[in-house]
């Protein structure tokens, strides 16, 4: 089976064998988006790196876009993936292509414990629902629904949601955010570049430090490491607003969907700032719902620690399209 995980800024593709439990993988490449023209230029690429022609049986790719007509338009880079181009390309029928975000969310239940870090323990309810929520370069949501005894993801685009300011200061953070884009989403503050709209917010007219001679692609991780540091007063404030507009919004997915199964963090972001995850600035944010305060505070909060979930996601819906049960 191939599959693959189309963000903005990585692709990570590879090649599994199905696995009783979960597919195994054989080969896995990471490759930068931009330097490609297409999704097909990547597959060409790493079929050389394979040794030859991509031989599957199945296909599942992830892209972090919406899906609409087996066809998905990226949301951070100008890119069409289609699965049937995808299928036709590799000489298939079983080419699937979901929501990066879902491939996430299908990943849910065949995740270890080494690849979850806890934030609540919570108590997980076998009957409930579950969620993902995943800073990134975008900000991605999915839900998963209880079907029958299992977990069903269902796509969203949730990131692109308005910004709902809990603070005097996040209000004034909206203000900064409307008055550029006209109207603020959660994503505008839960990403990478979202986190240096806050930056430039906390700071105002100030030079920091901290970003200086650093690459406009770097800089979140280097607002991240002066924050935990504490190096720069502004860059603490800034990593602060994130974590808890990230609690509230991780609460009000739990909320929405009635994640008593488990709320997951997934993303590249998460698992850096995991320590301010774990702090009370978080889970205050989390926890504080008014009369379903008392709900979320049993819900299970886990960080999704596997830097390649999305990946493994796709290859478990690979294996769904076989139709098989893998075999060890």
């Amino acid at each position: 089976m191939l599959a693959a995980d189309v963000g903005g800024t990585k692709t990570l593709l590879g090649l599994f064998e199905c696995g009783a439990r979960r597919p195994r993988p054989l080969l896995v490449r990471s490759y930068p988006t931009a330097a490609f023209a297409s999704f097909t230029d990547i597959l060409m690429a790493f079929a050389a790196d394979a040794g030859g022609p991509l031989r599957v049986d199945a296909a599942g790719v992830g892209a972090a876009g919406p899906v609409v007509d087996r066809r998905a338009r990226l949301t951070n880079i100008v890119w069409d993936i289609s699965a049937h181009e995808i299928g036709a390309h590799l000489g298939i029928e079983r080419a699937g292509l979901l929501n990066d975000l879902t491939a996430i969310a299908t990943s849910a239940d065949v995740l270890t414990p080494e690849e979850l870090a806890p934030l609540q323990a919570g108590t997980r309810r076998a009957d409930g629902n579950a969620a993902v929520i995943a800073a990134g370069t975008g900000l991605g949501v999915a839900f998963l629904h209880r079907l029958g005894g299992r977990l069903h993801p269902m796509a969203s685009e949730g990131g692109h949601a308005d910004f709902a300011p809990r603070t005097d200061r996040e209000i004034e953070l909206l203000r900064m955010l409307r008055a550029e884009y006209g109207r603020a989403e959660v994503e505008h503050v839960l990403s990478g570049p979202g986190l240096v709209h806050v930056h430039r917010f906390t700071h105002g007219p100030e030079a920091c430090a901290a970003l200086r001679q650093v690459a406009p692609d770097d800089r979140a991780a280097a607002i991240s490491q002066a924050a935990m540091t504490v190096q720069c007063p502004a860059c603490v404030e800034t990593l602060a607003i994130f974590v808890g507009v990230y609690g509230a919004e991780a609460g009000n997915l739990a909320v929405r969907g009635l994640a008593t199964a488990g709320v997951y963090l997934g993303g590249g972001i998460a698992p850096k700032i995991l320590p301010l995850l774990r702090s009370a600035t978080f889970l205050d944010a989390f926890r504080d719902k008014g009369a379903m305060s008392e709900l979320v505070s049993q819900v299970p909060v886990h960080v999704i620690v596997n830097a390649e979930a999305g990946l493994l996601g796709a290859a478990v819906y690979a294996q769904a399209l076989l139709g098989s049960r893998a075999r060890e």
